[in-house]
């Protein structure tokens, strides 16, 4: 069983712009917080995220100045359509000061530091090679997210 884009983005736009899920429960739907929050992205190595892991430090990058991403729960940090949520803004990671290690997923939680619950992942379409001076980014509309 599949659920209809329309509903897809209904969850999403929960999720990730913070906007009531309309039509589920009463007829106000599904509410959002009262306080936008964050998204905060993490990068990872050695393919090691799955369905099972649980901690957003599990293989989390290392390379020196390395730290997660916030991005907000708003309209102004995600465009949610066609059953897919994408970034607003280029996702800028600190410059590394070494190197080399390889990034194979990000992820995505609540935590902006520490074993934050990880919530959403991916492994990357390509492996990235975080050399020093090396600046890890995503570009606009670049991570997105969907449920399927």
């Amino acid at each position: 069983m599949s659920a209809t884009n329309l509903f897809e983005d209904d969850v999403l736009d929960l999720l990730f712009t913070n906007v009531a899920a309309p039509n589920v429960g009463d007829a106000g739907g599904l509410q959002p917080s009262v306080a936008d929050g964050n998204w905060n992205i993490s990068l990872h190595t050695g393919n090691a995220i799955s369905d099972t892991s649980t901690l957003q430090t599990d293989n989390e990058a290392a390379f020196t100045n390395y730290t997660r991403v916030s991005v907000v729960r708003s309209v102004a940090g995600w465009t949610v359509a066609s059953g897919t949520a994408t970034n607003d803004a280029a996702i800028t990671f600190p410059q590394s000061g070494s190197g080399p290690e390889t990034e194979t997923d990000v992820g995505l939680g609540f935590a902006f530091s520490g074993a934050g619950v990880l919530q959403i992942f991916s492994t990357l379409d390509a492996d990235l090679i975080v050399n020093n001076l090396v600046t890890p980014e995503f570009a606009i509309s670049a991570l997105a997210i969907s449920l399927d």
